[in-house]
């Protein structure tokens, strides 16, 4: 693995980080090794290594298709983003439920939960604080509020505490398994199985930071699944998360042959009509123990419209979409 040394900088507003590439990455491009490594988009990177910032083996010129080799030394000049308070900002979500203790909340899909590179502003945390300004004190500065998330592109219920208390026992309750999350997701084709137990470890693949994949070094992952039905190409899945990996479903599902309809990231040669921009993946069932009153709360969210639109299609089609 590559290791990365921080250096005093050549200008006072400039970070100047030295990494030496590892026997892992042997092989990759400079753009994709980087953006790994620093947390950042490609895009980003290219920007970088275009404006000068990017030196391999002690001056050398870079270019972003640059083939990475094991032990080159690479240079990397860049202004680090100054930390800013968050602005709180209305955003468009629904609330399902609320009291003095938690918020739940039935997020649209391609709504980002927290800021993150490529999403300073418009995030859910950023309404949240804009209807529920006291959620700044509950969790951390930067994720104030958030005990647990939901990809960008997957829709469906959440919870959100309002104070320090909430946050520390609705987060242990998520550590410790407490907590039932199910999900309906739409897959490519049918499991060999309609019931079963996916107990496979996952971790993030070393080719490509974004994408995560089953790995013998990863962390325990294990989704409970049946199928609800199976047409024309498709099947309706109910999937039950034991654990809360990273992109858990998604990886999983793909593992056994049968990738979420609409995923880009593990499914991109799988087409849907051009109007559906989303992963078939809805948080549909939300059930734990009240912070405050020890009650147990249940509660369920409905298909959204778009998936609802896409499932009346597939159904009245011939056949699915190669």
């Amino acid at each position: 693995m590559a290791g990365i040394r921080l250096r005093e900088a050549f200008l006072p507003e400039e970070q100047v980080l030295s990494l030496v590439a590892g026997k892992d990455m042997d092989g990759e491009r400079l753009d994709v090794f980087l953006a790994w490594k620093l947390d950042k988009t490609r895009t980003q990177i290219q920007n970088l290594i275009r404006d000068g910032k990017v030196q391999i083996d002690q001056g050398k010129k870079a270019k972003p298709s640059l083939v990475v080799r094991s032990g080159m030394d690479i240079t990397v000049r860049m202004t680090p983003r100054p930390v800013k308070d968050l602005v709180p900002e209305p955003v468009d979500f629904d609330v399902v439920y609320e009291d003095s203790d938690i918020v739940v909340i039935d997020k649209p899909a391609g709504l980002i939960v927290h800021p993150a590179p490529g999403h300073w502003s418009g995030t859910l945390v950023h309404g949240l604080l804009h209807k529920f300004p006291e959620i700044a004190d509950s969790g951390t500065s930067e994720r104030p509020g958030i005990v647990h998330r939901l990809d960008g592109s997957t829709s469906g219920l959440m919870v959100v505490s309002r104070n320090s208390r909430s946050h520390d026992l609705l987060a242990r309750a998520f550590q410790e398994r407490q907590v039932r999350k199910e999900y309906i997701a739409l897959v490519w084709g049918s499991p060999r199985k309609t019931s079963g137990v996916i107990d496979l470890p996952i971790g993030r693949n070393v080719r490509n930071r974004y994408r995560m994949a089953v790995s013998s070094t990863g962390k325990r992952a294990v989704t409970e699944y049946s199928v609800l039905w199976t047409r024309k190409g498709y099947s309706l899945v109910r999937c039950l998360l034991i654990t809360g990996r990273t992109h858990q479903i998604r990886v999983h599902m793909k593992h056994i042959g049968c990738p979420l309809v609409g995923d880009q990231l593990y499914a991109p040669r799988r087409k849907t009509e051009p109007w559906f921009e989303r992963v078939f993946l809805h948080s549909w069932i939300l059930s734990f123990t009240h912070p405050g009153n020890g009650r147990c709360m249940f509660f369920r969210s409905t298909l959204h419209p778009e998936l609802v639109s896409f499932l009346s299609q597939v159904l009245s089609r011939g056949k699915a979409i190669p």
